[in-house]
């Protein structure tokens, strides 16, 4: 069973730095995407799904990100400790949520949708990132 788990959320004030990184452990992730999202919490509350942040796939290396953080975070990897890390620069108040790391096994039928959600097989408990004014 695959398992995820984020760490180095925090406090930051705007413009600031902060670095997440996700440790995953019970499998091997060949042909896997690795994905960060983040939610607001409550917001689940109103049927809002959680909102892609950044992906990069396991084996190629190709990164993905939302036009949101475009230029501003950097997502990476560590085949050999199978760690995902997420870097944030020039944070702003609304980047404030709490940070998930997902994982998602190939599809055999069809293209996996990186943005997507509903297209990730695990999760982690996720951390929280606060950015002040």
């Amino acid at each position: 069973q695959v398992h995820l788990v984020e760490s180095g959320g925090g406090l930051v004030q705007a413009g600031g730095s902060l670095s997440l990184s996700c440790t995953a452990s019970g499998g091997t992730f060949t042909g896997y995407a690795m994905a960060w999202f983040r939610q607001v919490p409550g917001m689940e509350l109103l049927g809002k799904k959680r909102e892609f942040v950044s992906a990069i796939t396991w084996t190629a290396g190709l990164t993905y990100y939302s036009d949101s953080v475009k230029g501003r975070f950097t997502v990476s990897k560590d085949n050999a400790k199978n760690l995902v890390y997420l870097q944030m620069h020039t944070l702003k108040p609304n980047d404030t949520a709490v940070y998930y790391c997902a994982a998602a096994g190939p599809k055999e039928t069809r293209t996996l949708f990186v943005h997507d959600a509903s297209d990730y097989d695990y999760w982690g408990q996720g951390t929280q990132v606060t950015v002040s004014l």
